[in-house]
């Protein structure tokens, strides 16, 4: 009886020093050679660190907070194994903490992202689907479920997503980006989830981990993908590590807290004053999110192994990057090269909410504007903020001008030659951010269709916003709250269930007819996924452009004059080619190509030629 309680205080003694490890575990056979653990505990940097099994620790850094102790192993060819680190004091063994490498999925490193033939799903995470009402209030976390507050925690969760993956594999989606699911402990406001206070853990409002990565499992089975929204530049004020920080300098500090000036154009103009920039750069996004120092090394690659390692362990599919152009440029371009150095074939867009092509080129992996000042992002993908900037207004342009209606449209793709990969831009009419497109148009069902159908069918990776394709509105003027409206049918008791065919209105069947057939026609096309594009400058209102390959070809109309217009097609003769009719992909109906084609006023038509 003594002797087993004896061995039962050991075996307290041992485990009770260490009170974080992350990565918590990780994997054998990586590219890079090295890990760096970090171990958190009340004054662990006071012992010294050994490792059994052959496994070589190369540093042993410490930090100015002793709670810290930052131990990188070298694992070049180490099979999966558990090893054990024993931290020592006075040359005596004070405890062993045991660790594992974990095998690796087969060809891991040769997983495929998304890309141009995808249609990418974004859904607001908390006001989705309530899939497991039992954990919208959750003990560990601060803020509790209240749906009838608009701001507040409503239950949406990887349960109601995962229960209404069909629906979104009818509408013709193939990849999902939720926002952001790890914990958010802020007391108010926590369920958009950027400002998160641990990002080795799922939100328990969200689900867990294990949910997480059956989400991911249940989307693969569906052959549709899983996107990651991953936050570099800041962290919320709850998070645990804030509140004991390993060094002054994990974080920008004025000393303290000071605003950024949102000034992004200070990351490359060659006149910006020192000031300026570090202003825009070091600056908290807001007073809640403490900003991120991406120049601290042992930060920075903090960063990439979460990264990484949430990679490994859902096995993702790609990332979307928050607030990407924010974070210090050196650093982010470190972070996303591991990234893709590790995964050659995954993808990363990232959020440069700029209003010019050339400043947001300058962050598009290899881009000579870029090389210019020696810097190479290393980012595959961007997101089109211009073209959404011309789609909020070009609708409501009935008249042509020299730089009104659809020549704002034209005049955006004129500048895809400051892009490096033009086929590699997430193109979008909203997302969780911006103003719902149906409320700047008022529900008006043919300025969808003409919206829907132009990214659709142009370069680049098209995103669709939860619910846009039922009709569903929301004036940001408002609050984020207006635009984040729960969806309807994912909760319980919810009168109007919009992911069923029977529960939805009429007005909502029309929207998510139309939307599902047009992408699921694209899903079959590859002329729009990665053909060529060619477009002829607009007149009296009509955008006509084509999408091509050697084999296929597909012409759209866009008729955004309030008149009908009758187009004479011998003007494209050059697209046209040898091409003798056209099928509406809607209707099959075959459309003479060597006769003129009316369209009626503010339509699309969308031709598959033959």
């Amino acid at each position: 009886m003594k002797k087993t309680l004896l061995l039962f205080l050991v075996s307290i003694s041992l485990s009770a020093q260490v009170d974080k490890i992350e990565p918590p575990f990780w994997y054998a056979g990586m590219q890079n050679p090295t890990l760096q653990i970090m171990f958190y505990g009340k004054n662990i940097a006071q012992h010294e660190v050994t490792v059994s099994k052959k496994i070589v620790i190369t540093n042993v850094q410490k930090t100015e907070n002793p709670n810290y102790l930052f131990v990188t192993i070298d694992i070049k060819n180490s099979p999966a194994q558990e090893i054990e680190f024993s931290f020592s004091k006075n040359n005596k063994v004070a405890f062993i903490q045991k660790y594992v490498l974990r095998q690796r999925r087969n060809n891991s490193a040769l997983r495929k992202g998304y890309d141009a033939s995808d249609m990418i799903y974004l859904v607001m995470s908390d006001r989705f689907s309530n899939g497991n009402p039992n954990n919208d209030s959750q003990a560990s976390v601060t803020e509790k479920g209240d749906r009838n507050n608009p701001g507040g925690r409503h239950g949406g969760d990887i349960e109601g997503m995962i229960k209404n993956l069909d629906y979104l594999k009818e509408l013709g989606a193939t990849a999902l980006w939720p926002t952001p699911l790890c914990e958010d402990n802020d007391s108010r406001y926590s369920y958009h989830t950027y400002g998160q206070s641990d990002v080795y853990k799922i939100d328990p409002r969200f689900g867990t981990n294990e949910d997480y990565v059956r989400l991911s499992s249940e989307l693969h089975q569906r052959k549709m993908k899983l996107i990651m929204d991953y936050v570099t530049n800041h962290w919320g004020a709850e998070h645990w590590m804030y509140k004991d920080l390993p060094s002054y300098d994990w974080i920008h500090q004025f000393p303290g807290y000071s605003q950024s000036n949102y000034r992004m154009s200070t990351q490359f103009d060659p006149n910006a004053s020192e000031i300026d920039t570090k202003n825009c750069l070091d600056g908290w996004f807001v007073k809640s999110m403490p900003d991120l120092n991406q120049s601290n090394p042992l930060l920075l690659n903090y960063l990439i192994q979460n990264a990484i390692w949430w990679i490994e362990y859902a096995d993702l599919d790609g990332f979307r990057v928050d607030t990407y152009s924010y974070n210090d440029k050196v650093g982010i371009a470190k972070w996303t090269k591991a990234i893709t150095d590790e995964y050659p074939y995954f993808n990363i867009v990232g959020e440069v909410w700029m209003h010019n092509q050339a400043e947001m080129a300058y962050w598009q992996k290899d881009s000579k504007l870029g090389a210019i000042q020696h810097y190479n992002s290393y980012l595959p993908s961007v997101m089109d903020f211009t073209l959404h900037d011309a789609l909020e207004k070009v609708f409501d342009e009935d008249e042509s001008a020299w730089d009104k209606g659809m020549i704002k449209v034209y005049n955006n793709f004129t500048n895809d030659f400051l892009y490096p990969n033009p086929n590699n831009i997430m193109t979008f009419v909203e997302n969780h951010d911006t103003n719902r497109f149906n409320e700047i148009y008022k529900n008006d069902f043919k300025k969808y269709q003409m919206a829907m159908a132009l990214i659709a069918t142009v370069r680049g990776i098209p995103q669709l916003y939860y619910g846009s394709e039922i009709g569903m509105n929301g004036d940001k003027s408002k609050g984020d709250a207006a635009i984040r409206k729960d969806f309807p049918g994912g909760w319980n008791g919810d009168s109007n269930n919009a992911f069923l065919k029977s529960g939805r209105t009429t007005e909502q069947e029309k929207y998510f007819d139309f939307t599902s057939k047009l992408f699921t026609w694209r899903k079959t096309n590859p002329a729009v996924h990665f053909g060529k594009m060619k477009h002829y400058i607009p007149e009296n209102n009509v955008y006509v452009y084509f999408r091509y390959t050697d084999s296929a070809s597909v012409m759209v109309i866009l008729n955004n004059s309030a008149k009908p217009q009758t187009i004479k097609t011998d003007r494209f003769a050059e697209s046209i080619q040898n091409y003798k009719t056209g099928a509406d992909i809607f209707t099959q109906q075959p459309i003479d190509l060597k006769q003129d084609v009316t369209l009626k006023s503010k339509a699309v038509l969308i031709l598959e030629l033959k």
